[in-house]
């Protein structure tokens, strides 16, 4: 009898200390989330954004207000009802282009991510664009960076000549 008490009170107490540590730590906070799929680059509007309810624990560091946001551009593609944060901002500037670059070595896309730095060199180890936001990366050998006007056309007319390269910063 008294072992099945002491079985009895093991899982009561189990149970309770698994509905505590479900619980949120406090009320919910109003979190920013794209309120659909949104491209790089674009700057945000207010259609493009909607709060949510997320419990405390859950809350990602750098989450951004919606006056931070509106304005500003994802630097890569951001999915439907995924939190907005300050790392994946940035402000829109007018002077700035993206453009895709195929990678002489597609082994190199594997090591970028969006928010990655990179110089992009073309034949005879030209420097084409330095220190440069990767944007996105698609199907493991293009990669979409960020840059001025003149360096986009320089890299996309590089780019028709033949694959380029990309060092790490």
């Amino acid at each position: 009898m008294i072992l099945h008490l002491r079985r009895s009170l093991a899982l009561l107490l189990a149970l309770l200390a698994a509905v505590v540590a479900v619980l949120p730590d406090g009320p919910a906070a109003q979190v920013l989330v794209a309120a659909h799929d949104l491209p790089p680059n674009a700057p945000l509007t207010a259609a493009d954004v909607r709060e949510v309810a997320m419990p405390p624990p859950l809350v990602p560091s750098g989450a951004v207000a919606r006056t931070d946001a509106l304005g500003r551009a994802p630097t890569g593609a951001v999915r439907a009802g995924e939190p907005l944060t300050d790392a994946r901002l940035a402000p829109t500037d007018p002077d700035v282009s993206s453009v895709a670059v195929r990678l002489a070595d597609a082994g190199v896309a594997g090591l970028l991510r969006p928010g990655s730095r990179v110089d992009v060199v073309g034949a005879e180890a030209r420097v084409l664009a330095a220190d440069v936001p990767v944007v996105a990366v698609r199907d493991g050998e293009v990669v979409v960076v960020s840059v001025e006007h003149a360096a986009a056309r320089r890299i996309a007319g590089e780019s028709l000549a033949g694959p380029v390269a990309m060092t790490l910063r």
